[in-house]
């Protein structure tokens, strides 16, 4: 047995600064390797039905400021989110969040992140510079798109736009140049930016005047839906989503169990009773996916088959799903009175007359919560009925097609002498 001789110093190998950094600098390499490898089989990724990574980083975003997550599921989502960022380099990003305290800072995985992009960065432009002087047209435009890809990958948005804005005037396809507005409404998304989605998708559909192919055109109405989903106009978003059913392939945006379940719920608060048998229930691409979806199925089908128990029952697991996406969720309580309205008009519709009891009962709630709900419905003039509290009868007085252009026509015409009486006030002064 050797004994260490304590008199003699023990050298320690500490790594210089500069084999820190090279060290960093590999690691970081190794990191973007992975993320190229991952973006260049973008097609496979779609087939295959992935997420584009940065728009699943912003649902966990999402979900790390939700009240509802609790603590244990928030550790592993900030595990997740500081991989996210550290692999693709996010240092914009990682700022921000540990401003809010979402991450711990650490300045050396900063530095380290701001030296690769610097590094990144200074390959690129050589690459640019090399395709002006040396290559063609096609080659500076592709030096140029790699150049707006890793600006969207870091995160950089300013700079990724003006990057796509540079990378468009090298671009002469129209389906290239669609391409690019893809990539601008992915960042829209993630940072929920709904002006500049709005412009993109008024870009696309000029782009697509001058050509186009019917899968770019497809995937644009998804884009879409989604946008007007986001912006509680349910009724276009359910229109894009039902003509997307059959064509549906931007898996980059969101799975298709995902697009079911948002073309569902849309189209229930949507469509008439006859649209929504022929276009939803009866729709084989929607029966083929529902069952998977929680909830869902047993949601849209007791509704039109009048079992409101069952349909109350339904939408009570569904709350939790809607409430934990990020595009539904500022839309929770908005969703919640419009499926009510529907539901509610539903089971009026077949009586003249019916007690309030039998109504409770149909909904498997008491008297006094349906008193209260339809009191406020009718309130609003979402309801056209009127409650008998001492007979505990309600009495639909719906009114006709007539009577409805009658009431508008005179509100139009007291409008408008209201408008003259004004005006002959202004002139007699």
């Amino acid at each position: 047995m050797g004994f260490v001789n304590v008199s003699e110093p023990v050298e320690l190998y500490i790594p210089n600064p500069a084999e820190r950094r090279q060290k960093e600098e590999i690691e970081g390499t190794s990191r973007r390797k992975k993320k190229k490898e991952r973006r260049n089989e973008g097609e496979m990724e779609a087939q295959q039905g992935t997420q584009e990574l940065h728009l699943a980083l912003a649902h966990k975003l999402f979900l790390l400021s939700h009240p509802d997550i609790d603590d244990i599921e928030k550790v592993r989502l900030r595990d997740e989110v500081l991989d996210a960022v550290k692999t693709d380099d996010m240092s914009s990003l990682y700022e921000t969040l540990a401003a809010a305290s979402v991450l711990e800072m650490d300045a050396t995985v900063l530095d380290s992140m701001r030296r690769r992009i610097d590094n990144e960065l200074k390959k690129l432009d050589d690459k640019i510079a090399d395709a002006e002087e040396n290559l063609g047209e096609s080659e500076v435009r592709e030096a140029h798109l790699a150049k707006s890809l890793f600006y969207i990958q870091i995160g950089d948005k300013d700079k990724a736009l003006e990057q796509l804005k540079t990378t468009e005037g090298k671009t002469v396809a129209v389906g290239q140049k669609m391409d690019l507005v893809f990539y601008t409404l992915q960042l829209g998304l993630f940072y929920m930016d709904f002006d500049l989605i709005s412009k993109s998708i008024d870009k696309a559909k000029n782009l697509f005047e001058e050509g186009g192919d019917w899968e770019r055109k497809n995937r644009l109405k998804v884009y879409e839906g989604l946008y007007c989903m986001a912006t509680r106009n349910f009724k276009k978003a359910a229109n894009l989503f039902l003509d997307s059913i059959s064509t549906f392939t931007t898996y980059e945006l969101l799975s298709y169990d995902t697009f079911i379940f948002y073309t569902v719920l849309t189209s229930i608060i949507s469509l008439d009773r006859v649209s929504l048998k022929q276009k939803v229930v009866d729709a084989p691409e929607i029966l083929t996916v529902i069952g998977k979806i929680p909830h869902l199925s047993e949601f849209l089908n007791s509704l039109y088959g009048c079992q409101y128990k069952s349909f109350f029952s339904a939408f009570s697991g569904l709350t939790e799903q809607i409430k934990l996406d990020r595009y539904l969720q500022p839309h929770f309580r908005f969703y919640m009175r419009e499926v009510r309205t529907v539901v509610y008009s539903q089971f009026l519709e077949s009586y003249k007359s019916v007690t309030m009891e039998a109504m409770a009962t149909a909904f498997g709630v008491s008297v006094d919560f349906i008193d209260l709900e339809l009191s406020r419905f009718i309130a609003a003039g979402k309801l056209h009925c009127k409650i008998d509290k001492v007979a505990g009868v309600l009495e639909t007085n719906r009114p006709d097609a007539k009577n409805a252009l009658y009431q508008a026509t005179i509100k139009q015409g007291d409008f408008l002498l209201n408008r003259i009486q004004k005006l002959s006030r202004v002139i007699d002064l």
